[in-house]
């Protein structure tokens, strides 16, 4: 049964505390966390996570799973993503007092998960790839071939997850400012570079790592991320 919508009072009253938006921030990144890890990652104590996670879960903003010993949080479902990117794209980024904050950053750009698909430079690369040959209308609005055609052209198996959202929606990227690829094609496209081995997701955050099979696999689409 499809959770009820909260109000846009509730709405207001679960995102009014910083913390909260944190936690959804962190979870951004598409993979379910425990508590303890939302809590090193916001440097807060387990049981404030939860006392957190409860009230997002009131609202409907995230969702909370048992996986095996370990009770895991998630964003409820993509519309939660879509808002809280809107929400990004209409800050600005915190300032960074470290080497390590700026590395962060800097990896953040680069690559990143945004929910289940590809943002930062290599996400807008990969799509200007896709409408440069015909596979995605330039507005990233529809396909422009069928998707085991796109599928050849990549090199990748693709997946796509059965779902009523949109085959292909353009997202705007909060870093770069332009759209990147996102809907189902988008989803099946990140797995399947996972999948693959051509990235790896960092442990601390949501950037992704180019490994040295994904360098040679983007050389393939005339695709150099530096860094």
């Amino acid at each position: 049964m499809t959770q009820p919508r909260a109000s846009v009072e509730s709405l207001g009253q679960a995102l009014a505390e910083p913390r909260r938006l944190r936690i959804l921030l962190e979870l951004l990144g598409g993979v379910p966390l425990p508590a303890g890890a939302l809590a090193a990652r916001i440097g807060v104590a387990p049981s404030t996570v939860s006392g957190h996670l409860a009230r997002l879960q009131e609202a409907g903003l995230v969702r909370v799973e048992q996986r095996g010993r370990a009770r895991c949080a998630m964003l409820a479902d993509p519309s939660v993503a879509e808002a809280v990117e809107a929400l990004l794209r209409m800050s600005a980024e915190p300032a960074v007092a470290s080497w390590s904050g700026n590395d962060r950053r800097l990896a953040m750009r680069r690559a990143r998960s945004c929910y289940d698909h590809l943002a930062g430079d290599l996400g807008i690369a990969m799509t200007d790839h896709l409408v440069a040959h015909g596979w995605v209308d330039p507005d990233v609005g529809s396909a422009s071939a069928p998707v085991d055609r796109i599928a050849r052209g990549l090199g990748l198996a693709l997946t796509l997850a059965e779902s009523p959202r949109p085959l292909v929606r353009g997202c705007t990227d909060w870093t770069a400012r332009r759209s990147h690829l996102a809907g189902r094609l988008g989803a099946a496209i990140l797995t399947a570079l996972l999948t693959e081995g051509w990235l790896t997701r960092r442990r601390d955050d949501r950037s992704l790592r180019i490994t040295p099979r994904g360098e040679e696999g983007f050389a393939l689409f005339g695709i150099r991320i530096l860094g």
